[in-house]
Order: structure tokens, then C-alpha cells, then sequence
């Protein structure tokens, strides 16, 4: 009886939040990237600001390792401007994209006579935030 209690809550906080003119933006974010920041942010500076389509554009050509990763998250941050939210993904842009330093992970390879290099492998952690643009907006970009 307590699963149903709980179940019927969690479907009025979804319609709530879906029913909810104020929030407006979705974000998706990831942990563990392999790539270092450096490379991560050569991408995403490519992609700050615009619409969710030209990013699309933008990430399938680029011919950068991360490009496929963030492509992955700007999805993902679409699918839940999409369900959460109840966003149309064309009517949305980038509003927010932040890419900080994880920890480095550390190996080490075997050399000669016993000896040993270590191998530093840097993380990162990416976030992307997903908003809706607003009628104004629109309005004003035709005239």
C-alpha cells in the first residue's frame, strides 16, 4: 500500500513540474569523460549559445574525439527538456555549458631493468543546460 502512496505523489510532482511556467531549462550532465579539459572545451566552444539543431550539425562534423560524448549529452539534455519539462527540442538553445577538471587517473607502464613510467590519464566533468527560447524572441528576430 505504501508503493501505490508513493507512486501516486511521484506522478502529481511530474505533472507539477511539467505544468510549471517558471522552470524552463533541463540539464544533463556526465562524470567521466576521457579527455582532458583543454580538448573538451575546444568543443564546446564551439556549441555555446546556439540552437539545439545547428549544435546537432555542429558535433556530428567535427572531427574531435570529445565531439561524440557531448553530442551524447546534448541529447540527453534534450530527451529530458523533452520529458521533464515538456519542451519542444527546435524551440531550444544552449544556455549553460560548463566543463571542470575530475581526477587523473594514474598507471604505470613497465620499462626496462625494473623500471617504471607512470601514465596520467586526465577526467572530466561536462554539463550542458538546455533552455527554451521565448516567444519575444522569435518575434523579434523577424522583423
Amino acid at each position: 500500500m505504501k508503493k501505490n502512496f508513493r507512486k501516486s505523489n511521484l506522478m502529481k510532482n511530474l505533472k507539477k513540474l511539467r505544468n510549471n511556467p517558471i522552470k524552463k531549462n533541463a540539464s544533463s550532465s556526465s562524470g567521466k569523460i576521457n579527455t582532458s579539459v583543454s580538448k573538451a572545451r575546444r568543443v564546446i566552444d564551439q556549441i555555446r549559445g546556439r540552437s539545439y539543431k545547428e549544435t546537432k550539425r555542429i558535433l556530428d562534423f567535427l572531427p574531435y574525439k570529445a565531439s561524440s560524448s557531448i553530442l551524447k549529452l546534448v541529447d540527453s539534455a534534450a530527451r529530458n527538456a523533452n520529458y521533464n519539462m515538456g519542451l519542444n527540442e527546435t524551440d531550444s538553445f544552449i544556455s549553460r555549458v560548463e566543463v571542470n577538471k575530475n581526477t587523473v587517473k594514474k598507471k604505470v607502464r613497465p620499462r626496462a631493468q625494473g623500471h617504471s613510467y607512470p601514465i596520467k590519464r586526465t577526467v572530466c566533468h561536462i554539463t550542458i543546460v538546455l533552455k527554451e527560447k521565448s516567444k519575444s524572441l522569435f518575434d523579434q528576430s523577424k522583423m
